[in-house]
């Protein structure tokens, strides 16, 4: 995989806007990733260049970002880096850099959250599960045919050990 992962720690730009899309829901919202430096001069920090990114969220996590996010929050992105670049005639370049993410957390280096776990709902497009079958025969060795594992249990179960009473 040849992904350009990134984590970007920044501020909630803009509302997140929820949808439900036939390929499940989907969230996004702009990240402003402000840098800062120490002003030796002036003996203060500053704020530098502001990036913004396009964040993008699928499944569950764009459930959970609708419901948690909101302009200003401080949070921590980890996802894919997706830049595009788009040539339109008669205007300038435009460019665009997106972050397929993977993880959204409120940055806890800046306040507090409460965690709440979200009910998972069971979809009706899954199937149905078989229940293992968690009984092995007595066999060790993965070649044995049906006949030899019913013998060999049959005289297991006739060899089995009476259980030691201590008095």
């Amino acid at each position: 995989m040849n992904d350009t992962t990134i984590c970007a720690v920044g501020n909630v730009a803009t509302q997140p806007m929820y949808r439900d899309l036939a390929t499940g829901p989907s969230a996004r919202f702009r990240l402003a990733v402000t840098s800062r430096y120490f002003d030796r001069e002036k003996s203060v920090w500053t704020d530098g260049h502001t990036n913004f990114f396009t964040v993008w969220a699928n499944r569950q996590l764009a459930t959970n970002v609708a419901a948690s996010l909101s302009v200003g929050d401080p949070v921590v992105v980890q996802g894919r880096l997706k830049v595009r670049t788009e040539v339109r005639e008669g205007q300038p370049n435009w460019s665009s850099a997106d972050i397929d993410a993977v993880a959204i957390g409120h940055d806890l280096a800046r306040g507090t959250s409460a965690f709440r776990r979200a009910n998972k709902q069971e979809t009706a497009t899954s199937p149905p599960r078989p229940e293992p079958n968690w009984e092995t025969p007595g066999g060790d060795s993965a070649g044995d045919s049906d006949a030899d594992s019913v013998t060999r249990a049959d005289s297991a179960d006739q060899h089995r050990a009476e259980p030691l009473v201590v008095t």
